[in-house]
């Protein structure tokens, strides 16, 4: 039996460091449609604390909410504090709460430099990210998480950002836009194909829990479809070969035979191309 983790290290694991660059990267895309000189430091780092605060507080809300249904009885991917008994899950849940919260605060702050609209933006995220798997009806089970990632972990992420630097929307930042939440889709479903055979026993029907294994695969080719011809359509033809050669390794994943805990593999390979993939495009704004 492998070693339980520290009190420390088990909250650190279950706020799932490898899904972070869906927060940092739509952030870094979106404050990047300005030159490196005319950023706005105090509103991106705002930013980055919002998104890495909901990121953390999805993930806790998330166990919380799996660990109460017995969902992650089924699960082979990472720690989980609820279903592992060694964490009370009303600690899960305040945990969840106290990261919303600190994201709220940020988020007023980042509001009151910009505009009041994000507040109400700002609470459709923190109930976006406690209904993912929580509620009666959590979306989550649906399959209709990916459109909530696109919309959130994409448009709202990197549009917004966008918007805070100077009051404006660039046209690109809809493209890029596009492109992060594409990113971030394709992490979600390395999860989700990890995760089918104990989906379905849950009565999760995510889409790849709905297709299968096998089929499940072109959700995440057609993810990545959608990055490279997204940040092609933003105009930069280079980042998007960049990425397609990125995603290579976890297309080959994807479609291997590998099931299960095999698949823990795929998450780590998207995780980081992901984030080379945003190095990749801040070079490239840089050198406009």
């Amino acid at each position: 039996m492998s070693e339980q983790p520290g009190p420390l290290r088990r909250w650190v694991l279950a706020a799932r460091p490898r899904t972070l660059p869906a927060a940092l990267v739509p952030v870094a895309l979106g404050a990047g449609q300005v030159r490196p000189a005319s950023i706005n430091w105090v509103a991106s780092i705002l930013c980055v604390a919002v998104a890495l605060l909901l990121q953390i507080g999805t993930n806790y809300a998330n166990d919380y909410s799996d660990g109460r249904r017995g969902t992650d009885e089924q699960r082979v991917g990472p720690f989980r504090l609820t279903a592992s008994g060694l964490t009370s899950p009303g600690a899960v849940r305040a945990a969840a709460w106290t990261c919303f919260g600190a994201a709220g605060v940020a988020g007023l702050a980042l509001a009151a430099l910009s505009t009041w609209w994000l507040l109400p933006i700002g609470a459709s995220a923190v109930a976006a990210g406690w209904f993912y798997t929580g509620g009666p009806k959590p979306y989550g089970y649906y399959g209709f998480g990916e459109l909530f990632v696109m919309i959130y972990f994409g448009f709202v992420a990197t549009v917004g950002t966008s918007y805070v630097q100077h009051g404006q929307i660039s046209p690109s930042a809809w493209w890029w836009g596009a492109g992060a939440g594409a990113m971030a889709c394709a992490l979600l479903e390395a999860n989700n194909l990890r995760d089918v055979d104990g989906d379905r026993l849950a009565g999760k029907h995510t889409l790849a829990a709905r297709l299968g294994r096998e089929r499940g695969a072109w959700l995440y080719a057609a993810w990545v479809a959608v990055l490279v011809l997204a940040v092609a359509l933003a105009g930069d033809w280079v980042v998007a070969l960049v990425g397609l050669i990125l995603y290579v390794p976890g297309l080959r994943v994807a479609f291997s035979s590998r099931r299960g805990r095999e698949l823990l593999v795929l998450l780590a390979t998207s995780a980081r191309a992901q984030l080379v993939l945003g190095a990749t495009a801040l070079a490239a704004f840089a050198l406009r």
